[in-house]
């Protein structure tokens, strides 16, 4: 399988390291806008073909599937042009710049048969799997607690021009902890979305910090933190907890609490994972996705997460951030 890949930064690195870690992947191709950069990345990763645009790149031909991340406002017309030529493709989050956009990709995905798939890395994390499926002992669960944080720290460049990236920090941040929860919950359909959202700790045109509400389809709520600089964070940069109506779970460290009325006590049960971890993500985690992602197109089945999933994640965002502008309750999600 040929893979190419679109940008050069941090996280097409990762990705790089995950395909090459596969077998019977070839590392086809990298479509990169600024020669600086296309030049040293090729050569680090033994990429032979590079071109300046995705367009070029496909006009090229012999390519099975893409990689994409570039900066947001690329996501979208990058992923159709990929998709309409049949190439599949594996976007980062989130996976457009709004709804509208995520609802194309869709459409080009479903013209042409190729397949999308959103990198919504965490559901490929050992630990949020291992807690997933210890969720039938937490009984029905009622509220979730998540959030995605930067303390101290924060992103620079494009990740801070609104035009480019589309939201701040409950975009970049917030939409981990959101798709989180939503998969440790059964995926289910949002309601409503309730959201303070601001910028208070560095002057650019985004947010920096956000807190949402969520309610879901199956009567749970979601509270949801996103966050740049922030001075404090209650544990690792990214963490989710479960309440459900028989006991407690949640990640980093991650374990459950079940009261054991007999004992008078309350069993705290580990999941046996390394915490704190030498690093929060892990490439494993990415490497885990990428052989997801081959699979699907080897088996000829729909990525999950995929088109679907990165459409509700952005419709709750775009949510957010309307109900921050306005004050109110943002509802009808699920209509």
């Amino acid at each position: 399988m040929r893979i190419a890949f679109a940008g050069a930064g941090y996280i097409i690195h990762v990705h790089v390291r995950a395909a090459r870690a596969q077998k019977d992947v070839e590392l086809a191709a990298v479509a990169v806008r600024h020669p600086d950069k296309a030049g040293p990345f090729a050569r680090k990763f033994g990429i032979e073909n590079r071109y300046e645009t995705v367009e070029r790149l496909l006009q090229a031909g012999g390519v099975d599937a893409l990689v994409i991340g570039t900066p947001n406002f690329l996501h979208a017309p990058q992923a159709i042009a990929a998709l309409e030529a049949g190439v599949h493709v594996m976007v980062e989050k989130p996976m457009a710049m709004n709804v509208r956009e995520a609802e194309e990709m869709m459409e080009a995905s479903g013209k042409s048969g190729a397949k999308l798939m959103v990198a919504h890395c965490w559901r490929f994390d050992e630990d949020v799997n291992w807690l997933k499926a210890q969720t039938p002992r937490l009984g029905k669960i009622i509220r979730t607690k998540s959030y995605g944080v930067h303390t101290n720290w924060g992103p620079a460049g494009w990740f801070t021009q609104k035009a480019l990236a589309g939201g701040g920090a409950m975009a970049d941040m917030g939409i981990h902890a959101l798709d989180t929860a939503r998969y440790l919950l059964g995926d289910p359909q949002p309601v409503s979305v309730y959201a303070r959202i601001g910028t208070f700790y560095r002057d650019f045109d985004v947010d920096d910090t956000g807190v949402a509400m969520v309610e879901w389809e199956n009567g749970a709520t979601s509270y949801i933190e996103s966050g740049w600089w922030q001075p404090h964070s209650d544990g690792p940069e990214a963490a989710t907890q479960l309440y459900g109506v028989k006991a407690f779970g949640q990640l980093f460290p991650t374990l459950l609490k079940v009261p054991n009325p007999a004992a008078q006590k309350v069993d705290v049960i580990k999941s046996g994972y390394r915490f704190p971890r030498r690093v929060h993500c892990p490439q494993a985690m990415y490497n885990a996705q990428m052989a997801y992602f081959v699979e699907c197109i080897r088996e000829n089945r729909p990525p999950v997460p995929g088109g679907p999933e990165g459409l509700v994640n952005m419709k709750v965002i775009e949510a957010a951030y309307e109900s921050a502008r306005t004050g109110r309750v943002v509802g009808g999600l699920n209509g």
